[in-house]
């Protein structure tokens, strides 16, 4: 594997937001906006190398434009299938997931992908 190429890292928006009781669920398209800015300016903390960040939102976040540095998807559908099918299509580079969810760590470690809790990227 090539050192030079970005980690793509595939934050769950829905698990990351909903892991810190803030008030989130009155506006989750804002939530998740914040989340999306603190990626932009802190990246991927600990982490030295290259970064593609992907924060993946769905159901009310949906919407939500990407940033410099931060590319957001809303899923059509469940967000974690779409999150499996992102670590899937990149199956050629290193991947990290960011969510506490047990069944999605599963299936996306099944596919090669490192995991890493919300707390990594919640500062």
């Amino acid at each position: 594997m090539d050192h030079n190429t970005p980690l793509l890292v595939i934050v769950d928006a829905a698990n990351v937001v909903g892991s810190v009781p803030d008030g989130w669920w009155r506006d989750r398209r804002g939530a998740a906006r914040r989340l999306r800015d603190r990626l932009a300016a802190d990246g991927l903390p600990g982490h030295s190398g290259p970064v593609d960040i992907v924060l993946v939102v769905e159901g009310a976040a949906r919407g939500v434009e990407p940033v410099p540095g931060v590319r957001v998807e809303s899923a059509p559908g469940s967000g974690d299938d779409h999150i499996v099918g992102l670590v899937a299509r990149a199956a050629d580079r290193p991947r990290l997931v960011v969510t506490a969810d047990r069944e999605l760590r599963r299936r996306v470690t099944e596919l090669g992908a490192e995991v890493t809790g919300p707390r990594t990227v919640r500062g």
